[in-house]
């Protein structure tokens, strides 16, 4: 291996959710401050153990956005003692933050916040439009809408972003790339080439690919029936299909607004007989969805939306009767 020379700057490298949060904040951020030169590390929405990958680095630059701590924290740990400087701003559950002064953490796990809100606080709303973007793909509407009413934007200029964010969003679903249309690197660096997000609903090819995508698999969606439900919540189950995959997680969001004082759950079987879990808080009740989701092994998320990768065969009637008793 051939030694860094101690005179040239820190390598730097971005760590970010695949997902529109974690494009959005990712792009507020480098327009702030650009690092042409940082390593993008990303993955699929639910690829959230980021942090293992560059656990080996040292005396480097990372920025870590929209992935739990709670999930990376050996990592984290390991990179903190190889003398690496780390802004960490996240809204999932963190658990214990590490005490350390090469560690910079900004956490709002409240319901109504997304990383992009908190990045766009931490710069002033600055490209706040972004953010705006970001907060519809994370399914908070009524955020997003008084945040573009603050600015002043007609109901069409709203309407825009809020398809981006959610065209963004939808790309990040999936169990593996191989499900996405574009790989999230690849979406942010199309992204990247934009300050104004108006712009880029006009030029982006890339946005009109996935537009199309969302129409198709949305259609496949909604042509599917109620699996499960009690009261007011409702369950969904998907076949092992690409387009299942992909839409999950948007479908599972379009049913929350429709139905806001129900909660809702979208099962789309893995390939290896498992379950991958999609789990909404009523729109109404935003709370448990995390606790739920961490209750069954590979389960994780936030208050108001949650989800469980692997979740076995066996123990889907314990989810249900669970997912009912939490939001009874």
């Amino acid at each position: 291996m051939v030694a860094r020379d101690k005179t040239a700057p820190p390598a730097r490298y971005d760590v970010f959710n695949g997902d529109a949060d974690g494009i959005c904040s990712l792009h507020q951020l480098r327009l702030a401050d650009p690092a042409p030169e940082a390593a993008l590390i990303t993955g699929v929405k639910r690829d959230i153990g980021l942090l293992e990958r560059i656990r080996e680095i040292k005396s480097s630059i990372v920025t870590v956005l929209d992935v739990s701590m709670h999930v990376n924290r050996e990592p984290l740990e390991q990179l903190l003692g190889n003398d690496n400087q780390i802004l960490y701003i996240d809204h999932h559950f963190a658990g214990d933050i590490p005490e350390s002064p090469r560690l910079t953490a900004h956490i709002e796990p409240q319901a109504d916040r997304c990383t992009s809100l908190i990045v766009d606080t931490l710069l002033g709303g600055k490209y706040r439009p972004w953010a705006i973007c970001a907060a519809f793909g994370d399914n908070l509407h009524l955020v997003a809408a008084k945040a573009a009413s603050d600015l002043s934007l007609s109901e069409e200029q709203t309407s825009k972003l809020r398809e981006i964010g959610e065209l963004l969003n939808y790309n990040g679903y999936g169990a593996q790339l191989e499900d996405l249309y574009f790989t999230p690197d690849y979406l942010y660096n199309a992204v990247r080439k934009y300050r104004d997000p108006f712009d880029f609903s006009t030029e982006s090819h890339t946005l009109k690919t996935l537009k199309t995508g969302y129409e198709n698999d949305m259609s496949l969606a909604l042509a599917q029936s109620v699996f499960a439900s009690s009261g007011d919540n409702r369950v969904y189950r998907f076949p092992d299909s690409h387009w299942s995959r992909r839409v999950s997680g948007v479908f599972a969001n379009l049913k929350a607004r429709e139905n806001p004082g129900g909660a809702h759950a979208m099962i789309t079987e893995n390939s290896d007989g498992t379950l991958r879990i999609s789990v909404r808080a009523p729109i109404s009740d935003k709370r448990s969805a995390d606790t739920l989701c961490l209750s069954f092994p590979s389960g994780g998320g936030r208050a108001a939306a949650a989800g469980i990768n692997a979740l076995p065969e066996e123990m889907l009637g314990e989810f249900i009767d669970r997912f009912n008793a939490t939001y009874a």
